[in-house]
Parts: C-alpha cells; sequence; structure tokens
C-alpha cells in the first residue's frame, strides 16, 4: 500500500525531528510503531492464508493505533514538536483503509 509507505517516511522525518532535540525515546517509538504498519501490510501480502492476511494487518492496526497515542502526547506536551497536518491525516486514511480491508477480509471468509 503506498499510502502506507508515505506514513512511513513521514514518521522517519518526524523521528528524526524529536531526536535533533534528544529526545530518544519517544523518537524511537514513534519510529518502530509507525513504520511497522506498512512493513506488516507487505508482508499480509505474503500471507499462507485468509486467516494470516487478516492477522497481519490486525497487527497494522495496533501499530497505527499506538502510533496515533503517541502523536497525541506530542500534541499535548510542551516538551515535543507538534507533528504537521499531512502526517495526521495520512494516518487516518491508512486506519480507516486498514479497517475496510480487515472488516472486508472477515466477511468473505464466512
Amino acid at each position: 500500500m503506498k499510502l502506507s509507505f508515505e506514513l512511513a517516511l513521514d514518521v522517519v522525518t518526524f523521528s528524526e525531528q524529536i531526536r535533533a532535540n534528544n529526545r530518544f525515546e519517544m523518537a524511537s517509538q514513534i519510529f518502530r510503531s509507525g513504520t511497522s504498519i506498512g512493513a506488516n501490510i507487505k508482508e499480509a501480502q505474503n500471507a499462507e492464508s485468509k486467516r494470516d492476511f487478516i492477522h497481519k494487518f490486525k497487527i497494522s492496526a495496533k501499530e497505527a493505533d499506538e502510533l496515533e497515542y503517541w502523536l497525541k502526547i506530542c500534541q499535548s506536551s510542551e516538551y515535543y514538536p507538534n507533528p504537521d497536518e499531512k502526517l495526521l491525516e495520512n494516518l487516518k486514511s491508512v486506519i480507516l483503509i486498514i479497517s475496510k480491508i480487515i472488516s472486508s477480509s472477515k466477511r468473505n471468509t464466512n
């Protein structure tokens, strides 16, 4: 999914911005969760079964939720920079797409 790759690139840029402020723990959390989304989607493309496919997308959904959590902390804390709108909008779009893929895949397995 091209959008998850673009999201990962935005996450890399934002995490480096945080790292430049010597906030290494937060930068690592954001980097890990934000780049894991697309990695799990890529893995899902080579899933061994429909169940495995859904499982990989569920992991992506969890990682997206975690990224959203870290970004909200950044928005609410005076110690971190605010993520830009593009990053937040891409994340929302990815979450919606992942949710739709999971729900339609579940429907098609019954």
